[in-house]
């Protein structure tokens, strides 16, 4: 069975024009793009889109404009550190048009975990809509153990998915051999995604779909079809594009802006404190494209 959200979904850049303004007719463009690249589903205002850098108006905006034109499924980031404010955010990603909500373990002030049970379980009583939990303790601080993800599944019914970039595998497993029946579980880690497959993730929440969609397809098709050789083969081929999304120098999601422009797409630069973008960023995102065999 084809999981909730897909297989394949971009946490989409959150494109600007050149003097820093919101660029909607550049996120719908490059949304409709992403689509036809062969993505089942996109999640805008995450931390690729720059959510820490954002309005909650320019988070509404950009639901509302990119949710009335791409048929595909389209979740919120509409988490904060704030459960007032992440509860009030994703009532109006739910009134602007997602499909489902992405919230993120508050960030910065590192909540027990009774905290963060408490926490998720209001901004889920708050829509109506699925609520994919983000697990990102790199950024966040503080991990959301497994008892307290299944507890939340067995509690909230509206709790249905997590995006996984803890970079456990081994706690993956665990989760996913407890987890009850409808609790999906995605890669939030692209390097990890074909590990995480093999102890049942169901697919990605991808950074490098912004340029490799098709390969990223082609991995997920053969793993789930039994040709684990196949997938190995199309995983080492992605192995460059995951050093190049990410690093102490061009953090996510600078590389993603320069790939971009260079493939001639709507970003824009960062907004502060994230860039600049490195000189040689471009040469770099070139050899990234020529090794997947493209000019």
């Amino acid at each position: 069975m084809e999981p909730r959200f897909g297989r394949v979904i971009t946490a989409m850049i959150t494109p600007f024009t050149a003097d820093g303004a919101l660029d909607l007719d550049g996120a719908v463009d490059l949304a409709g793009w992403l689509v036809e690249q062969g993505n089942d589903g996109l999640v805008l205002a995450g931390t690729t889109g720059e959510s820490p850098t954002l309005t909650h108006e320019e988070q509404i905006d950009l639901v509302e404009a990119v949710s009335g034109a791409v048929d595909c499924h389209v979740i919120a980031g509409a988490g904060s550190n704030d459960t007032a404010a992440a509860m009030e955010l994703t009532r109006r990603c739910s009134d602007a048009g997602a499909d489902a909500i992405l919230t993120v373990t508050p960030y910065y002030n590192r909540p027990s975990q009774l905290g963060l049970f408490n926490h998720f379980r209001a901004v889920a009583e708050a829509t109506d809509l699925p609520v994919m939990l983000y697990d990102i303790p790199p950024r966040s601080g503080r991990k959301i153990h497994t008892d307290t993800i299944l507890r939340l599944a067995d509690e909230v019914q509206n709790i249905v998915a997590v995006k996984d970039a803890a970079g456990d595998v081994a706690e993956t497993a665990r989760l996913v051999a407890a987890a009850p029946a409808g609790l999906e579980v995605y890669s939030g880690e692209d390097s990890l995604t074909l590990a995480l497959l093999a102890v049942g993730a169901v697919g990605v929440v991808s950074v490098a779909s912004h340029w490799a969609t098709p390969e990223t397809v082609v991995m997920m098709d053969a793993f789930f079809s039994g040709d684990v050789a196949a997938a190995t083969e199309a995983n080492r081929r992605l192995i460059p594009s995951w050093d190049f999304e990410s690093s102490d120098l061009t953090p996510n999601p600078i590389p993603s802006k320069a790939m971009m422009k260079v493939l001639g797409l709507p970003g824009g630069d960062c907004r502060s404190p994230m860039g600049p973008e490195p000189a040689d960023l471009a040469d770099r995102a070139r050899l990234v494209l020529a090794g997947l065999g493209r000019a």
